[in-house]
C-alpha cells in the first residue's frame, strides 16, 4: 500500500491507536513500548501485514530530529536541578566520557572481527554509543522500582544528556568516513565549537524564553504551550546555525524553564509530557516502517556479536572509566553498567549514513537496528530484576492519588497559611510569576474582598488581598514572607 494524502490521516490513526493499545499491554509484561511500536511499524511496513511501502531516510530523519527535540525538552522541563545537583558531574561524566569510550571500545571491536575501515567501525561505535531514558524508567515505573543512593537522577541525567555527545561523534566519524584523509584529531575543534556553542545557547535561549514567556500576555492559556513549541524550535536552529549542538541547547534550555517560575508552567508541562509521548510512537513507527526485516537476518550472526560485546564489556568500560573518579560502590556501578538501552535515537542517527550515501550505510543501519533491538529485548526486561540482584532497590508502594494528592504532587504541604498584603507593600502590581515564590510552596486561593479567586501565574497581587498558602514546613513559609518582603512583625502575627 502506497501512503497518499487520501489514506495518510487513516493509517496513521489506526497505527496510532495500536501503538497506544500494544504499549499498554506491554507494561504487564514488562516489555519496553519501544519494542511494541517498531513492531507495529514492521508489522505494517512493506514486509509486513500492511504492506505500506516507505523508504524514504530523508524524511524519517527529518521525523526522528523533531521528535527528539520534543522528548529532550520535556526531558529537561522534567529535570529537577535540586535532585540532580549532588550527581551533577558523575551525570556529565558518563554523558561524555562514558560515550566517548564506550564508541571507542565498541568501534575498536567491529574493526577487529569486520572488514569495516577504523573511522565505519568507529562510526557504529558513535551511533549506539547513548542510551534511551523513555525505556529505562517505563520499565522502572511498570515495576514499582525505586532506586536506592540518588541512581535514578544519575540515571536521568545521563539519558537526557548523552545524545548530543553521541550526536556529535556521528556527525564527526561521519566527516572522516568521507574524508579518511583528515586527521583524528582534526574533530577536536568541532567538538568544542559543539559543545560551548550548545551550552551557551543552552542557557541564554533558556533565560530570553524565560522572559518572552512571562511578558508576552496572551489571550488564552492554550497559546502557551504553543509559545513554547516555537522558542524550542528557534532554539535548535538559532544553536545549529551557529555551529553548536542543537540537542544539547535544546535539553539544557528545558532544564532551564523547568528550574524557573514560568506562566501557566503546569499547563506547558503537561502538554510537552503528552507531545513527547507522540513523538516516541510516532518516530518508533516510522523507523520501524522503514527497516526491512529480509535485510536484518543476514546480519543476525555478526549482530549477536556486536550486542554481546557492547552490553557486557563496552558500556561496563565506559561507566567504570568514566566514574573513576568518583566515589560510588561497585554495586552501584554494575547497574549504571547495565541500564544502557539502546532505544530510537541511535536508529535514527544511523539515517545520517544512508543520507550520505557511504558504501556500507546499509549494513550500519541494520546492524543498529538489531543491537538496539537485543538491547531493549534483554536489559529492559531485566532491570528489576538486576536490581535486586545488586541489592540498589528499594520497595515502592504506589497508592491511587486522590484529587488532593494531586494537587500537592509537588511535595507534603501540611501547613495552610493566611498572609495579608497590606498597602504599599512591594508585591501589589505583580504578578505571582515575578515574586519569586518559593517552590515548594503553593498559592491555593486568593481571598479579594468577598470574593475567592483561583490564581495562576499571571494573576496580579492586589492590596488587602488574603492569600492562601500551603506550605512543607516554617522555612518555606519564611521563604514566601520574604518573597513577599512583609516586615518582621507580620510574620510573627501571622505564625502566633
Amino acid at each position: 500500500m502506497n501512503i497518499t494524502i487520501e489514506n495518510v490521516l487513516l493509517i496513521g490513526s489506526l497505527l496510532l491507536f495500536i501503538s497506544i493499545l500494544a504499549g499498554k499491554t506491554s507494561y504487564r509484561f514488562g516489555v519496553p513500548t519501544l519494542v511494541l511500536f517498531l513492531a507495529v511499524g514492521m508489522l505494517a511496513g512493506s514486509e509486513g501485514i500492511g504492506n505500506i511501502h516507505f523508504n524514504d531516510p530523508s524524511l524519517a530523519q527529518f521525523i526522528g530530529i523533531v521528535s527528539l527535540n520534543f522528548i529532550l525538552f520535556s526531558g529537561g522541563l522534567d529535570t529537577s536541578w535540586k535532585s540532580i545537583q549532588p550527581v551533577l558531574w558523575q551525570g556529565i561524566s558518563l554523558s561524555t566520557l562514558g560515550v566517548l569510550f564506550t564508541a571507542l571500545g565498541l568501534g575498536t571491536f567491529v574493526w577487529g572481527i569486520t572488514d569495516f575501515t577504523i573511522y565505519e567501525a568507529l562510526l557504529l561505535g558513535a551511533i549506539v554509543s547513548s542510551t534511551d531514558a523513555a525505556a529505562v524508567f517505563s520499565i522502572l515505573r511498570s515495576k514499582n522500582l525505586a532506586l536506592k543512593s540518588k541512581l535514578r537522577p544519575t540515571l536521568e541525567l545521563e539519558s537526557g544528556s548523552n545524545d548530543p555527545m553521541a550526536y556529535f561523534l556521528t556527525i564527526a566519524f561521519l566527516s572522516l568516513v568521507l574524508s579518511p584523509d583528515k586527521s583524528l584529531w582534526s574533530i577536536i575543534p568541532f567538538f568544542l565549537q559543539q559543545i560551548l556553542i550548545g551550552t551557551a545557547m543552552g542557557f541564554l535561549m533558556g533565560k530570553l524564553s524565560k522572559i518572552i514567556i512571562n511578558r508576552i500576555r496572551l489571550d488564552f492559556e492554550g497559546l502557551y504551550p504553543v509559545l513554547a513549541i516555537a522558542l524550542m524550535f528557534i532554539v535548535f536552529s538559532a544553536t545549529d546555525f551557529l555551529g553548536g549542538n542543537g540537542f544539547l541547547a535544546v535539553y539544557l534550555s528545558g532544564v532551564y524553564l523547568g528550574n524557573h517560575s514560568i506562566i501557566h508552567k503546569k499547563t506547558i508541562m503537561r502538554m510537552f509530557d503528552g507531545l513527547a509521548w507522540l513523538m516516541q510512537i510516532v518516530l518508533f513507527l516510522t523507523l520501524g516502517l522503514l527497516v526491512y526485516p529480509s535485510q536484518v537476518l543476514p546480519i543476525v550472526g555478526v549482530g549477536i556479536l556486536i550486542s554481546g560485546f557492547l552490553i557486557f564489556v563496552a558500556r561496563p568500560l565506559g561507566v567504570m572509566l568514566s566514574l573513576v573518579f568518583f566515589k560510588m560502590k561497585m554495586r552501584r556501578r554494575l547497574y549504571i553498567s547495565w541500564v544502557g538501552l539502546r532505544g530510537a535515537v541511535p536508529i535514527v542517527f544511523a539515517t545520517y549514513p544512508l543520507i550520505a550515501g557511504i558504501e556500507k550505510a546499509n549494513m550500519i543501519f541494520n546492524i543498529v537496528f538489531f543491537v538496539s533491538l537485543t538491547s531493549v529485548l534483554l536489559q529492559g526486561t531485566t532491570l528489576s530484576l538486576i536490581a535486586k540482584w545488586l541489592h540498589v532497590a528499594l520497595p515502592m508502594k504506589v497508592k491511587p492519588k486522590s484529587p488532593v494528592d494531586a494537587f500537592l504532587a509537588d511535595g507534603a504541604k501540611s501547613l495552610l497559611n493566611e498572609i495579608s498584603i497590606p498597602e504599599n507593600n512591594h508585591s501589589i502590581g505583580k504578578r505571582i510569576v515575578d515574586l519569586k515564590f518559593p517552590r515548594k510552596a503553593i498559592i491555593a486561593m486568593i481571598s479579594r474582598g468577598d470574593k475567592f479567586i483561583t490564581p495562576n501565574g499571571n494573576t496580579v497581587i492586589e492590596a488587602n488581598d488574603i492569600l492562601i498558602v500551603l506550605t512543607e514546613d516554617k522555612e518555606t513559609l519564611h521563604g514566601a514572607y520574604e518573597s513577599l518582603k512583609l516586615p518582621p512583625k507580620l510574620k510573627e502575627e501571622e505564625e502566633a
